[in-house]
């Protein structure tokens, strides 16, 4: 459960073209498949809220398609986001289960767009209404969908003979995915070239994606940003006193359903004739405190069928072009808000403990390759450790077994001085912290308020790379510099801050397979 806590600290019928419209005008509507939509229209784009791609769920059942309407829907206004209650990072809340909607921007003209699909993380909190892409869509001439699906307990909790178990939120991404390749068309996007992007949870569902059979054909280019596919978790990892997993963000179907069985009884629900109608007809407030406890992909089933490092390992993987990659200091974000920010800084004398809870008999070698004396504090020092050990190179192993079959290119974010949202203690330098990418595709008005002139251009270079891929399968664009495949993207602010990086040398990489 503290795991999870921590973890959430941190989302039929022919198409119907719309009738093509004189240069330089917009029409508020459009006709897809599932019926004519009426939006927003802007200088720069188009925009349809709340659209419902799926029916209102039956809880703990896979999604079933929305029901077509014929009277134009209004869709100016984002739909319910899915249960989940606030944080003190995302003071957001809902108890309406009718929340399975998506967004689409536009341009404003122009048809055969590629289309990006944005899959939020934040783990048990957010909505796809959360993220603005009208930068995306202004400068890389795109059509982007950004999406709700159900989180936490109502996403991912499972039972022993509950089909789909584990798997309800990755199957409500399916289901929207279907809705984008049969509607799309009637926005001005291109029913064949979508890319599934996301980052953080949202990047671990896409590697899923990747993986999952049903999701073969529905998209055809993948971005991970900060996925956690690939990573274990030493003790303490997360926070202090946390205990040793093998997954950061993967449980099996078998350990799902177990975990469900001792929740069911702990809420009254213990007879297994009636279990899962038991929690069913409970509200969804009563069932918030397990929202973290379920909020882990489940594999082992007929949706996730094998675990992800052997799926990887044994190239069970769609064939697509993708771009993958972390921030430089990913780990900043975990060691700021659940050790330092939480009244539990790391000190000088905690930190060969520490080393030794996580690693064993590997922690000399490890304190004699990251001494004290190079950090600015412990602190620091542990949150370095953790990214080179967890971050680094699980994305470094991802890479190497996604290369050998696909297209791939890769990339650090490395502004070290990028804005901070999260309420990290002034005395801690968060430096490219996990997460702080994301501003820079989705600019908001804290972004636009809060970067630096090279912060922005930063912002409007990364946005083409990103749309360019969507575009060719290449993160390229006019002007910018060439980045070979295979070859890790440095991406920072400055006249050379867009470079290859030695990103084996600068996480040790060579340090840690001797460790393996």
């Amino acid at each position: 459960m503290r795991i999870a806590a921590a973890l959430a600290a941190l989302l039929l019928l022919t198409t119907a073209c719309a009738a093509p419209e004189p240069a330089g005008s917009a029409s508020p509507e459009a006709s897809p498949a599932a019926g004519p939509v009426r939006g927003v229209v802007t200088e720069h784009q188009r925009q349809f809220l709340g659209i419902p791609y799926a029916a209102k769920p039956v809880r703990w059942q896979a999604p079933q398609p929305a029901e077509p309407w014929t009277e134009t829907r209004d869709a100016t206004k984002p739909g319910s986001l899915c249960p989940q209650e606030g944080t003190e990072y995302a003071k957001t809340s809902s108890t309406n289960e009718d929340c399975l909607f998506l967004n689409v921007t536009a341009p404003n003209t122009g048809e055969d767009k590629p289309v990006l699909v944005w899959i939020h993380g934040d783990g048990v909190v957010g909505g796809g209404s959360m993220f603005d892409p009208a930068a995306l869509v202004r400068t890389g001439d795109v059509v982007v969908v950004t999406v709700n699906y159900r989180l936490g307990v109502f996403g991912a909790f499972g039972y022993p003979g509950l089909t789909g178990s584990g798997t309800f939120g990755l199957q409500d991404q399916q289901a929207a995915l279907r809705w984008v390749r049969d509607n799309i068309e009637a926005f001005g996007g291109d029913p064949g070239n979508v890319t599934l992007f996301g980052e953080s949870y949202g990047a671990q569902s896409v590697s899923a994606h990747l993986l999952a059979p049903a999701s073969a054909g529905l998209f055809h280019k993948a971005v991970m940003q900060s996925p956690m596919t690939l990573l274990d978790m030493p003790a303490g990892a997360l926070m202090p006193g946390l205990e040793a997993g093998p997954w950061l963000a993967w449980r099996s179907t078998e350990e799902v359903t177990g975990v469900g069985t001792a929740m069911a009884a702990q809420f009254g629900c213990a007879d297994p004739a009636t279990a899962v109608d038991c929690l069913r007809a409970l509200p969804p407030e009563q069932l918030f405190p397990l929202m973290r406890v379920f909020q882990a992909v489940a594999y082992g089933n007929e949706v996730l069928p094998d675990a992800p490092d052997a799926g990887y390992e044994q190239g069970k993987f769609h064939q697509v072009p993708v771009l993958l990659g972390m921030t430089r200091d990913e780990h900043r974000a975990f060691v700021g808000l659940f050790y330092e920010l939480a009244g539990q800084p790391v000190t000088a004398e905690q930190y060969p403990q520490l080393l030794r809870a996580a690693f064993g008999d590997k922690a000399e070698q490890i304190a004699a390759e990251y001494p004290l004396s190079r950090f600015p504090s412990p602190g620091v020092a542990w949150a370095d450790v953790l990214t080179d050990r967890l971050w680094a190179s699980g994305t470094d192993r991802l890479a190497n077994l996604i290369s050998a079959r696909n297209p791939l290119y890769t990339y650090e974010f490395a502004d070290r001085e990028a804005p901070s949202y999260l309420p990290f203690p002034d005395t801690f330098p968060t430096g490219a912290y996990h997460a702080a990418e994301v501003p820079y595709l989705f600019r908001d008005a804290g972004f636009e308020q809060d970067s630096t002139p090279p912060q922005k251009e930063l912002s409007e270079k990364m946005i083409r790379y990103w749309t360019g891929f969507a575009r060719t399968g290449v993160p390229a664009g006019d002007g910018l510099p060439e980045w070979p495949r295979r070859a890790t993207q440095t991406l920072a602010p400055g006249p050379d801050g867009i470079r290859p990086a030695d990103f084996a040398r600068d996480h040790r990489l060579d340090f840690w397979a001797t460790l393996r």
